[in-house]
């Protein structure tokens, strides 16, 4: 019997638009994830209490699907940790010890966000307090080298959350 996948969905509750900001970013590997204000707003979006009815909400619950199903990396592409080179097709390119372990993060599960906090304490080793500035620029870097490659796909910015792996 074959298995069928399920979605995950993930619920976060934050009050203030900051909040919810900030949770947004923490919840950017999932594969969808829906932010509410209160538990009520919860509760109604999952049918399981009826809510009263408001006069004028004064927040929207935002459901966000954040990233594709997951899929397996292009076939012509290749990191090669030992090396530290990356491959496309016939060709390569060397890589930075950056460049190497961002890219690596990214090609073991194409289409999902990383956030900026995951990939920094990946990369990095640490947690990440200030603008990232450093993350744009090896992941700029990145990108230059998949394209002098000619490889399909490249490193797409999902503005204030992370970045993924995808085609071109």
């Amino acid at each position: 019997m074959q298995e069928i996948p399920v979605a995950s969905l993930v619920i976060g509750i934050a009050s203030s638009p900051a909040e919810r900001r900030h949770l947004a970013r923490l919840l950017g590997g999932s594969d969808a994830f829906l932010i509410v204000s209160n538990v009520d707003q919860a509760r109604e979006f999952l049918g399981v209490i009826e809510a009263p009815p408001v006069a004028a909400p004064q927040t929207v619950a935002v459901l966000a699907e954040v990233a594709p199903s997951p899929q397996p990396p292009p076939p012509d592409l290749a990191v090669d940790s030992d090396r530290r080179v990356l491959r496309w097709r016939d060709q390569e390119i060397d890589l930075t010890r950056l460049e190497h372990d961002v890219l690596l993060c990214l090609v073991h599960a194409p289409g999902q966000i990383w956030t900026y906090e995951r990939l920094h304490l990946e990369v990095w080793g640490n947690r990440h307090l200030g603008r990232n500035s450093d993350m744009h620029s090896v992941v700029r870097r990145v990108r230059g080298k998949l394209a002098r490659l000619n490889a399909a796909t490249t490193i797409h910015s999902v503005r204030g959350v992370g970045f993924r792996l995808a085609p071109i």
